[in-house]
């Protein structure tokens, strides 16, 4: 059995392809990195580490090789005779592997090979549609016929934490990824074409809306809030902002309050819910990962468009009738980072307002683009962290006054 893992970098070498590798198939890596692409074909194989505060452990990923996507026609190749194959490149890349995918599944088609599953493990909202428009555009009206027939586009869920790799973690073999050991591969069952490839770990699941909206929400809006406070303070790494009291306490009940609201529109049990947030707080505390504020907290404008993980949670909130007094804080911390970066923005108030308004989409005068000004006038004023946590803990409160 033939994989394709169509990028090999974090995700690709850290994850995905070690479960087609721990699943039987031979991998067949594509990436335009050469110095990845010729280790992987001259050994065959690559180190992964998983790494905790208890210590490490190795193994060796084969059998692998490697394709180099800048040549169409070995590219075109690997798709066509692969079994199985995933995506892993980013979400600003994914355009321009659409030409190599084309001529891959032509290829493919041509000499009848059959439906082919691609898993999408891209950090965006809709991945499946997105990539289908960029096929259909360049695909003929038979093409896009046999396309529906025979090609899945199967939404997943990454929910393995994998840093930036340092020369540290390398630890003298640019190959080796070290990453943590969970490794769950929640996927949308209804998109899979013919039968589901039996895949270590991959979680077939319909309707597959509320995993990504958990895993966006709850995890990675979790994330940011923690890298935003953490940047606050001046912390370099997000363990050490999750081992502040505050900052945990912030983030514990923004997360809460996403699953409240995922439990009430997806009539899910919020118990799961709150043993995710759970385990995910401690996995935050994983220091030999050490994963940045900086990276996590990176392109803070994505982060705080209208649907993604700060205010497209705060939304959720909102509409199921749970006020995001917490999630506020971190869009506030959010807000500060971004004009931060921004060259030619001034830290005030009416900055801020037309951050959320013009970036995040949020009306002037609308409940959450004034709570979260309010904690960002806060932040403004200097104040601490638990200052921020006492003002979210009022409008909580000051939101449930009829709790009996």
């Amino acid at each position: 059995m033939k994989a394709v893992m169509y990028g090999g970098g974090n995700i690709g070498r850290g994850f995905i392809g070690m479960l087609f590798s721990e699943s039987g198939y031979e991998v067949t890596f594509v990436d335009v990195a050469e110095t990845v692409v010729e280790q992987l074909q001259k050994k065959g194989e690559y180190p992964l580490r998983y790494v905790s505060g208890r210590g490490h452990e190795d193994l060796r990923v084969r059998p692998v090789t490697a394709v180099n996507g800048k040549y169409m026609e070995q590219t075109a190749k690997a798709i066509a005779e692969c079994d199985i194959m995933a995506t892993a490149v980013g979400a600003r890349i994914l355009k321009l592997i659409v030409p190599n995918l084309i001529a891959g599944l032509r290829r493919r088609w041509a000499e009848g090979r059959g439906a082919l599953n691609i898993i999408i493990c891209e950090n965006l909202m809709d991945a499946d549609r997105i990539l289908e428009g960029m096929l259909k555009e360049q695909l003929t009206e038979e093409e896009c016929r046999i396309f529906d027939e025979q090609v899945g586009l199967v939404e997943a869920s990454i929910g393995r934490m994998v840093p930036v790799q340092t020369k540290e973690m390398q630890d003298g073999d640019p190959l080796r990824v070290c990453v943590e050991r969970y490794g769950f591969l929640p996927v949308d069952k209804s998109t899979f074409k013919g039968e589901i490839p039996q895949i270590k770990n991959m979680i077939p699941f319909e309707p597959f809306d509320f995993f990504i909206k958990r895993k966006l929400y709850v995890h990675n809006m979790g994330h940011a809030v923690c890298a935003y406070l953490g940047d606050l303070l001046e912390l370099d790494y997000i363990y050490q902002a999750i081992d502040k009291d505050e900052i945990y306490i912030i983030v514990r009940n923004a997360m809460e309050e996403s699953a409240a609201a995922l439990s009430a529109k997806y009539e899910v049990p919020l118990g799961d819910i709150m043993k995710h947030i759970s385990d995910l707080l401690y996995r935050f505390t994983n220091g030999a990962l050490k994963d940045t504020c900086k990276r996590v907290g990176g392109d803070p404008g994505r982060k705080l468009s209208p649907e993604d993980r700060l205010i497209g949670s705060a939304r959720l909130a909102l509409s199921q009738e749970i006020v995001p007094a917490y999630i506020a804080v971190g869009a506030a911390a959010g807000v500060w980072q971004y004009i931060k970066e921004t060259e030619g923005m001034e830290q005030t108030q009416k900055q801020a307002e037309n951050v959320l308004a013009e970036v995040s989409g949020l009306e002037r005068g609308g409940e959450l683009i004034e709570l979260i000004l309010g904690m960002y006038q806060l932040i403004l004023k200097g104040r601490s962290i638990g200052e921020l946590r006492r003002a979210a803990d009022r409008v909580k409160a000051e939101s449930m006054r009829d709790v009996v």
